[in-house]
């Protein structure tokens, strides 16, 4: 309650200076005249995109970088730090139409150290063009691009995190321009540190009888991460880097329960390297030819102790190289745009596992993952209202267990005959590939009783979804939807019935299905306060014949809301306030259930300077420590309970300098098949 109290005077405080400044200052006088005022439309449509005008929507927000801004997209969620979009299973992110391949952590934190105020416009496409090539749902970033008359333009940003432990950065963004030449640069670096406790309770029954094993346990991890994007491009031709060293990595567990007391050390025995270097030209004639080559590197070692007693060590490494070519051509006939593509990707992983113990298999191993699609698509807008885009796509996928084709077709069509109504229908399907740690044959120890288990004869699984949409008034968004996994995956605890053993295994299920509507409001009263409610009711249901030796079908209505309000002291005032409120009812996750869960954000933006050249934006996530969900299972013998704390509660103060008029930068990378950590 103090930190509440402490924040509230800051705020307040803040404030104060703010209006005392503008009283000094500022003359009024009133003028007999007529002042006419326009609404700029936040949203528009076409062709199954929807555009939005996102800096808008957060000009008063207290978000400095776009990952912060796209949590206010109209159905987009952020939930520390992970970005969702409602109504697609997945979503992927990508920059001024182009697909950078990244983890996801390198993206997320590419898209952190980028300025918001570089930012153009986003779009939002459910069903993406194979043009993209990207499969499902994405979230298109579009910048401004510099111009030669700018200069060279740029921001610094320094910022401090005070979750359980303290954390800190900064960063650099510039961008120059001269004749013909576009650089680009975007440089961040981090030392991080986190903390996280997880209370267990797991009635576990072998051979008839139960045995109740209790865990508590503390994670705590530190890290020095640098991220860089490097960019230049001469008229149609660019040349792109993207890269992230983390390094003096440690990250420790400590548990002590029912079995005893365990000390699990993880330490990174080189930095973990990342880099990405991509070419991509674009001729006169309508087609585009790229291609990227990304090397991906970790070594880490582990040492579990119970009681200050030796159990076990092991070593993990993961090699990763992979190639990435494309090409596409498009043609226009009349009102007709159509267009066509190939595109290969190899990946090579060579990944390991000793362990000092002679009785636990290793293995050492090499993975080789291929895949080819050819695709064609068209587009076309008809005078009487409707716009579409369509595209099919055969897709080849081979690796050493499987190999097999896929056909993935997907749609996008908007229609309206004024700006009052538009509606949207998009259908898209994907296949979602596994990471690689997870096809070996690898065994991670927690501590003596929970093991993590790879699964070689784990699939990738099919994703189908479909989107209705209204759009009214250029603002109000209502979305329906459905969501069909085929052969979903899952990772979950699950109580061996041979032993007193909890394993966390990734298997497939028979199918994930989600169907909901979700509705998007903005409001506003003047110049002084607006705010945006969305609220999103759905139906989850997930289905298994064969969970381990166990079956489950697990179903619920589920309910999410949120309230984002934006204060200001009057029109031009330097200060912008915001409280945000969130809640979500009871939830699950295959055989498990999760607890209901609402958090209180606040936040505080300050622009000053020449020009306002400098911002200082003060936030409080989760300011009463409440979005933090406790699980439970209880299905055919299975009885288990986990109770996670203080994930997610911080407080965020960043300071902001911008030079040359600057207006900034994002890029991407996804990661999420990367890692020995699964």
């Amino acid at each position: 309650m103090k930190k509440v109290m402490l924040f509230s005077t800051i705020l307040y405080g803040i404030v104060a200076y703010a209006q005392s400044e503008m009283a000094d200052t500022v003359s009024v006088r009133q003028l007999n005249e007529i002042v006419v005022r326009g609404e700029k439309p936040q949203v528009r449509a076409e062709e199954g995109i929807m555009t939005v005008d996102l800096p808008d929507i957060v000009k008063d927000k207290p978000v400095s970088n776009i990952l912060e801004a796209l949590g206010y997209l109209p159905g987009v969620m952020n939930n520390n730090g992970m970005i969702g979009l409602t109504g697609a299973s997945d979503v992927t992110i990508i920059l001024n139409g182009e697909l950078t391949d990244m983890p996801l952590q390198n993206l997320y934190q590419l898209l952190y150290t980028t300025p918001v105020d570089r930012l153009k416009k986003v779009e939002i496409m459910y069903s993406a063009p194979a043009k993209y090539h990207v499969n499902g749902a994405v979230i298109n970033v579009v910048l401004k691009t510099p111009r030669p008359l700018d200069g060279l333009q740029g921001q610094v940003r320094a910022g401090y995190n005070q979750a359980h432990y303290a954390s800190y950065g900064g960063g650099l963004a510039a961008t120059y321009a001269i004749k013909d030449w576009i650089f680009d640069l975007n440089y961040g670096l981090s030392r991080t540190q986190s903390w996280n406790q997880e209370e267990t309770w797991s009635n576990h029954m072998v051979q008839g009888k139960r045995t109740m094993i209790e865990d508590d346990m503390r994670r705590i991890g530190r890290n020095w991460s640098n991220t860089v994007f490097a960019s230049a491009a001469w008229k149609k031709l660019k040349l792109t880097y993207n890269g992230q060293i983390i390094s003096d990595s440690k990250n420790r567990s400590l548990s002590s329960g029912t079995l005893g007391n365990f000390t699990n050390l993880y330490k990174m025995l080189s930095p973990v390297c990342y880099h990405n270097i991509a070419l991509r030209y674009t001729a006169p004639f309508d087609m585009t030819i790229g291609g990227d080559y990304t090397r991906y590197f970790e070594n880490r070692s582990q040492s579990l102790f119970k009681n200050h007693g030796f159990m076990l060590g092991a070593h993990n490494r993961q090699s990763i190289g992979r190639y990435h070519v494309y090409m596409d051509k498009g043609h226009q006939f009349g009102k007709w745009q159509l267009n066509y593509g190939v595109e290969y990707q190899h990946s090579e992983d060579h990944s390991s596992q000793h362990y000092s113990v002679a009785d636990n298999h290793d293995f050492d191993d090499v993975l080789r993952e291929d895949v080819a699609s050819l695709y064609a698509g068209a587009q076309r807008s008809f005078d009487w209202g409707l716009s579409f885009n369509a595209s099919a796509k055969g897709e080849y996928y081979h690796n050493r267990y499987q190999h097999n084709w896929n056909f993935i077709p997907q749609l996008g069509a908007t229609y309206y005959k004024t700006t009052v109504s538009i509606f949207q229908l998009n259908l898209s399907t994907r296949r979602i590939y596994p990471s690689f740690w997870e096809l070996h044959r690898g065994r991670g120890y927690i501590n003596e009783y929970s093991t993590v288990l790879g699964n070689p004869e784990l699939q990738p699984y099919i994703q189908y979804d479909v989107q209705s949409g209204y759009i009214l008034k250029q603002k109000y968004v209502a979305t329906l939807y459905f969501q069909y996994g085929d052969k979903a995956s899952v990772q979950l605890p699950y109580q061996s019935p041979d032993a007193l053993s909890l394993i966390y295994q990734t298997i497939n299920m028979n199918y994930k299905r989600v169907a909901g509507l979700n509705l998007y409001a903005p409001f506003e009263a003047g110049d002084i306060w607006d705010a945006t409610v969305t609220a999103n009711v759905f139906n989850q249901r997930e289905k298994a014949d064969r969970f381990h030796d166990i079956s489950f079908d697990n179903s619920k209505w589920i309910f999410y809301g949120s309230v984002t309000n934006s204060l200001k002291p009057c029109r031009n005032s330097p200060i912008s306030l915001s409280v945000d409120i969130s809640y979500i009812t009871p939830s699950l996750q295959g055989i498990a259930n999760l607890s209901g869960l609402w958090k209180v954000d606040m936040g505080v933006k300050w622009q000053f300077g020449k020009g306002r050249c400098c911002e200082l934006n003060l936030k409080a996530d989760d300011i009463f420590s409440t979005w933090s969900p406790v699980m439970t299972i209880n299905h055919e013998g299975q009885d288990f309970r986990m109770k996670v704390r203080d994930m997610t509660r911080n407080l965020k103060l960043t300071f902001i300098w911008r030079f040359n008029g600057f207006r900034p930068k994002d890029n991407s990378i996804d990661t999420s098949r990367f890692g020995t950590g699964r």
